[in-house]
């Protein structure tokens, strides 16, 4: 689901509006999705918490990150960055941009703020996206994995193997008996 991100002035009664209905068809999503899909439904509340998290940190003007973390906008604007564009390869260059941050800087903040390098994060996110592709559709693995930006299928399985300790057609198979 593609929300646009709150603008301008969100303490103003329609900017709050807006705030409130853009979470709320996030929690609805959430409530919908949460048995057929948990990783898009945990997709759904990252992004309900970050604009949370964004909105408190600028209306107290506190950080709720650690010192050098990014910052709430940095974060949206990185994690819709990565979700558009999982199809194709991703630089640190292009996300330090985004985050108007040079790459080195960028890479430190990033790891502070979700815990794990910009590659790594990019990878988690293409598995989780494989995921819901192999639930929700009947394509090949091959189709899938060039889709969610591998290489080809062996890099695909390689990688879901090391995060799943399986390969991608046993988890298909396994997930769809179970639905």
């Amino acid at each position: 689901m593609e929300l646009s991100q709150p603008t301008a002035s969100n303490s103003s009664p329609t900017g709050l509006q807006f705030l409130a209905g853009s979470l709320a068809q996030l929690l609805e999503v959430v409530r919908r999705e949460f048995e057929h899909d948990r990783e898009a439904a945990k997709a759904s509340l990252a992004t309900a918490s970050t604009i949370l998290q964004s909105e408190i940190e600028r209306h107290s003007g506190a950080r709720l990150f650690r010192t050098g973390g990014l910052a709430g906008w940095q974060i949206a604007r990185v994690r819709a960055f990565i979700d558009k564009n999982l199809h194709r390869t991703i630089h640190t260059q292009d996300l330090s941009a985004i985050a108007r941050r040079t790459p080195a800087h960028f890479s430190r903040s990033f790891k502070l703020t979700f815990g794990e390098p910009p590659h790594a994060y990019v990878v988690k996110r293409r598995l989780e996206k494989a995921c819901h592709l192999m639930l929700t559709s009947s394509v090949s693995l091959t189709e899938i994995a060039l889709s969610v930006g591998f290489s080809d299928q062996a890099h695909l399985c390689r990688l879901f193997r090391q995060a799943f300790a399986q390969s991608p057609a046993s988890w298909r198979r396994e997930h769809e008996i179970q639905q």
